[in-house]
């Protein structure tokens, strides 16, 4: 599905799907959008954002996935998936982390917060994936007002609908024209180049409260500044 904001006018409400620590292109939204509806009606399916992140490692992109539990074969609204504890994923995503942004200049602000959300035992992905958006959200200053869906709404008529749009198997340029990948420092950008619309957490680490500007750059202006305060 691909947004068409030529001839439509931009809505003040946006849809998103769950994720986990969602991609920069996912917090754009929730910085241009005055109200955000998180879904959580929709069929959980695999290999997309519901459960996984990518950050850049020594070695290049690193996705990192979040195991769950689900009868084979049956259908499962995303707000009913279960976290699974297969594999030590806790551990194996903190360290990871730690691997990654340990040298970054945000990293230590964070940590301490950050290592909560890896330490303690979530029961449902949504709320995992809901409390990382909120803390993510407090830190870099974005403030829309994010509320769970109620039902599934095919084609919601109040809303822009990303739900499908934001996806690690889309190209983000050609699906999604309103977001523009900005460069940012990136620890390892000397050793693989920028890597563009990495997860929310590349993000914070590089760039802690400056992350709210790369928002806005990311952003085109006359889609900017509806949840944000002060920014000019």
């Amino acid at each position: 599905m691909k947004i068409d904001t030529e001839d439509e006018e931009m809505k003040k409400k946006a849809i998103l799907g769950s994720a986990y620590l969602g991609p920069v292109e996912y917090y754009t939204k929730l910085y241009a959008y005055e109200e955000v509806a998180m879904e959580r009606y929709d069929h959980y399916m695999k290999q997309t954002y519901r459960n996984r992140c990518v950050i850049a490692s020594a070695d290049g992109p690193l996705a990192l996935t979040l195991p769950t539990e689900k009868e084979d074969g049956m259908k499962c609204l995303m707000k009913d998936v279960r976290i699974s504890d297969h594999g030590n994923w806790r551990h194996v995503h903190w360290n990871a982390f730690v691997a990654a942004y340990r040298h970054s200049p945000f990293f230590d602000y964070y940590a301490d917060e950050f290592q909560h959300f890896f330490t303690r035992k979530y029961q449902f992905l949504y709320d995992f994936n809901m409390e990382l958006c909120r803390w993510v959200c407090g830190l870099i200053d974005l403030h829309p007002a994010i509320f769970p869906t109620d039902d599934f709404l095919a084609e919601p008529e109040d809303a822009d609908d990303f739900r499908e749009v934001i996806h690690p198997k889309r190209n983000y340029a050609e699906a999604d024209p309103d977001f523009v990948a900005k460069p940012y420092y990136q620890v390892f950008e000397q050793k693989h180049g920028f890597i563009p619309n990495l997860s929310i957490a590349d993000l914070l680490f590089n760039m802690g409260p400056e992350s709210l500007l790369v928002l806005r750059d990311c952003t085109p202006k006359n889609k900017t500044g509806l949840c944000s305060k002060g920014i000019m």
